[in-house]
Formats: structure tokens, C-alpha cells, sequence
């Protein structure tokens, strides 16, 4: 089965929408100004991030994971726009870093999260430039671009001291999460036991995965290198976790153990889960959750009361 057949709703409301070509989400985008900066290379092709900055910006940065099945498109970042999800972030002053990742079939999940470490160093290394406070960094994406934001909140550190490149020496730690419905322990994917190491439910996404999905005894170790969960310790930063109780790509039991771990691990931060009734991977009317995450932005990385 083609791969983004098998992505669907997601297809529908996380590509087709965030390519604009879904018709409940189409809008005109704020008045903002956009930029493309190169933060990287691999194998001669450029890595990139859009920048995008309101007209009255806050001071403040949040990164967009730009991917769907850990496929990655500028694309995407146009169908944000015009379908409307990105405009809560942006009324509110919030710069947007709209980060493109390399793609799978031709990358896989861990060379995907140095992508998205190295685009984070990389927009702190140059915060000052861009006009966002280098210490207040939030993340927010949705299924693999939930992945990827918890991965950033549960493994960002500090870089190499002793790094060349001035950009490596920067932190990729991230001080404030929102998601919708991402994957986070793909060893216990329904239920204790259950593999979805590029196997099972996920079978059609084993590219991003790689040879090391082939046999059970490395999907054992592979699963917990690329789970989130398994990172999660009290430094945790503040994490909100939007999730449908009838998603059946993604289920709501890996949100559920994700907070349950959080919880065990003694989380200094809060740790939310926002569960969206009969909801599956995706509904229209997720620009509208983006304001959550708006609140979540301005309650932990600005320190704003919280919004009525």
C-alpha cells in the first residue's frame, strides 16, 4: 500500500491541509514576513527552516516540526498558512521557525532527530539576529512531528564544548512542548508489548526506520533509542499533549504512558493530556486547538497568567 494512502487522515488533515488543499481550513495568513535560512547540509543538499515573523512579534520563538510520517515538504509550511494552523502562534507575536527535516525514504528516524537538534542549536546560535530570546524556546508538531518535539523535550542538551562549528557548542534543549497525538513508545504501541518498531500497525513507515527494524532483537534495542518515553526524567519541560481516544494510527495509550511515565519519573514541570472525543488521527477544527497551544506558549515560556 502507498505509504500516504496509508497516512489517511492524516493525509487530509496534516498534508492536504498543510498544503492548502483542504477546503473547512482555507484562510489568508496574518501579515508576517518569511525567510528561508539554510542551518545545515547533507550529502550536498541544503537543510532548511522557514522563518516566520509577525507583524508585532513578542520576542519569543516556537519551532514547527515539519512532519507527516516523517516526510518533510515546504510544502507543508504553505498549507499552515493558508489553512490557518499557524495563525494562533502568530496573533499572538510568537516567531515561528518551520523546520524541514530530511525525509524518509532516504533518512531514517535518528539522523531525522539530528536534523531537527542541529536546526534547534542553530536558531539559538542566532536568536539574538532573529529577535528571539535564546533561553525561551518552544516546540510543537504533530504525529512523527509529535515525536520529534518530545524527543527535543526529553533529550535537547547542551552541545560539545569543544565543537568546530560554534553552532554544535549551543544547547538543543527546548523549554516548552505542545503536541497532537505523536508516537512515544514504539515498543508497547497499544498495549504493553505490542512492537511498532517499523512492524505491526506501522509496517507501511519502515523506510524511516531502516535495516534495524528487520529482527526482533534489534527492534528491542532500536525501540527504546527512538522512544521518547524512555528519556523522560523530572527536568521534563512543561509538555501539553493534544490526542483523539479513537485514533487508530496512532493511540491515545502511547499519550496515556507518555504523562503516566512523566508522572512516575517525579516531572517538576506540568505535563497535560487534552483528550478529543471520538476524534481519529486528525479532525478539522485543529487550528483551533493550536490556540491551546498558544496558552500553553504564553503560561511557560512567558509567564503570562493563564488565558479564561
Amino acid at each position: 500500500m502507498n505509504t500516504l494512502h496509508r497516512l489517511s487522515p492524516l493525509v487530509l488533515l496534516l498534508l492536504s491541509a498543510w498544503t492548502g488543499s483542504h477546503p473547512l481550513l482555507a484562510a489568508d495568513p496574518p501579515p508576517l514576513t518569511r525567510s528561508e535560512v539554510i542551518y545545515g547540509r547533507k550529502f550536498g543538499t541544503a537543510l532548511t527552516f522557514d522563518i516566520l515573523r509577525p507583524e508585532k512579534p513578542n520576542g519569543y520563538g516556537v519551532l514547527f516540526m515539519v512532519s507527516g510520517g516523517f516526510f518533510s515538504s515546504h510544502d507543508s509550511i504553505d498549507g499552515a498558512l493558508k489553512g490557518g494552523l499557524l495563525t494562533p502562534l502568530l496573533e499572538r507575536g510568537y516567531t515561528v521557525f518551520a523546520v524541514v527535516h530530511g525525509s524518509q525514504p532516504r533518512f531514517i528516524i535518528p539522523e531525522i532527530v539530528s536534523d531537527v537538534q542541529r536546526a534547534t542549536r542553530f536558531i539559538r546560535s542566532h536568536a539574538s539576529e532573529y529577535g528571539v530570546r535564546p533561553d525561551r524556546l518552544g516546540v510543537f508538531g504533530a504525529s512523527a512531528g509529535g515525536h520529534l518535539s518530545l524527543t527535543l523535550g526529553t533529550q535537547g542538551g547542551p552541545g560539545a564544548a569543544d565543537a568546530k562549528d560554534p553552532v554544535d557548542r549551543e544547547s538543543s534543549a527546548v523549554q516548552a512542548v505542545a503536541c497532537f497525538f505523536p508516537p512515544t513508545d514504539y515498543r508497547n504501541w497499544r498495549e504493553p508489548g505490542d512492537d511498532a518498531v517499523g512492524v505491526g500497525v506501522l509496517n507501511d513507515f519502515q523506510p524511516a526506520f531502516g535495516p534495524r527494524s528487520d529482527t526482533a532483537e534489534s527492534r528491542a534495542v532500536y525501540g527504546r533509542e527512538i522512544s521518547p518515553l524512555e528519556f523522560v526524567t523530572a527536568a521534563l519541560p512543561p509538555t501539553l499533549i493534544i490526542h483523539g481516544d479513537a485514533d487508530k494510527l496512532v493511540p491515545i495509550h502511547q499519550a496515556e504512558i507518555f504523562v503516566k511515565r512523566a508522572e512516575e519519573s517525579g516531572a517538576r514541570a506540568p505535563v497535560k493530556l487534552v483528550r478529543r472525543e471520538g476524534k481519529d488521527h486528525g479532525w478539522p477544527g485543529m487550528d483551533q486547538d493550536i490556540r491551546l497551544f498558544a496558552d500553553w506558549f504564553d503560561a511557560h515560556l512567558r509567564g503570562l497568567p493563564p488565558q479564561p
